[in-house]
């Protein structure tokens, strides 16, 4: 194993590292750890103000690209990558493509850890659910000396993969903030129910960057039109959102069992 640690996160759009995982990201990165971003969309479609403001998806996802590279400075992370699909449509993408490229930037940057949304995309959005099954195929196929994808890098075995595990206290100040959080798709409705405490496998505690974190979220402006109920909020309030984060553990090569780790690195650290 590498003397630097290295931790991969994978995900759908622009403030998802922010808002999702700034905590875990902004923590590591202080600890000396090398952080790396895949974000799969430049959040084309994520427009709230005016509509007849709306600038176009092209020169939306170059704002938005931009916002990302300003946040992801704030937290520490070392490198930005982007798969390049359109928002709102990464479900549709093409497996193989997508997988092949996340097998790509796995085996480039060797990360030990990667985190990604998990199965139920926090409140059921298609994006986080695609990019969860892609991360995860992807992570089996970057391991594989069989694999057909990027032959000439050298197959990496990823040493865990964590979902994020959002928990219904979590969701309930989201609610409180932003609203509902609510998707319609193929006529059925979708809401975040919160992962149960006994499934939650790992809790780290990333109050001590609530301030770094906040610093990244303000950086996404064409979101502030709801981000800014953020900044009345009460330090109680605060601290439930960004004091602390939790997850599943996916798998893990290295450690085990019912106890709740306090370390994503947990059984990596020597």
């Amino acid at each position: 194993m590498a003397d630097t640690l290295k931790l991969m996160a994978v995900l759908a759009h622009p403030d998802d590292e922010s808002l999702g995982i700034g905590g875990i990201l902004a923590k590591y990165a202080a600890e000396g750890i090398e952080t790396f971003l895949v974000t799969a969309t430049r959040g084309e479609r994520g427009w709230f103000g005016d509509e007849r403001e709306y600038p176009g998806l092209e020169a939306l996802g170059q704002i938005r690209e931009a916002e990302l590279h300003a946040a992801a400075e704030v937290l520490g992370v070392h490198s930005v990558d982007f798969l390049g699909y359109l928002d709102g449509d990464l479900d549709q993408a093409h497996p193989a493509e997508v997988i092949a490229q996340t097998v790509g930037h796995l085996r480039r940057i060797k990360p030990d850890v990667v985190v990604t949304f998990g199965p139920d995309g926090s409140y059921g959005h298609p994006d986080h659910i695609a990019i969860s099954q892609f991360t995860t195929a992807a992570i089996v196929e970057a391991a594989s000396p069989n694999s057909l994808y990027y032959r000439d890098l050298a197959p990496h075995q990823v040493a865990k993969l964590y979902y994020m595990a959002p928990t219904k206290d979590l969701l309930d100040v989201y609610q409180f903030v932003f609203g509902d959080l609510v998707m319609h798709i193929d006529g059925v409705e979708r809401r975040g129910a919160g992962w149960p405490d006994w499934q939650i496998t790992t809790q780290i505690d990333t109050w001590a960057y609530w301030r770094t974190v906040w610093n990244a979220v303000r950086c996404h402006q064409t979101q502030l039109p709801a981000y800014h109920l953020l900044e009345g909020l009460p330090e109680e309030q605060h601290k439930a959102l960004w004091g602390g984060q939790t997850f599943y553990r996916a798998f893990s090569l290295v450690n085990g069992g019912r106890t709740v780790e306090h370390d994503l690195f947990e059984g990596l650290r020597f």
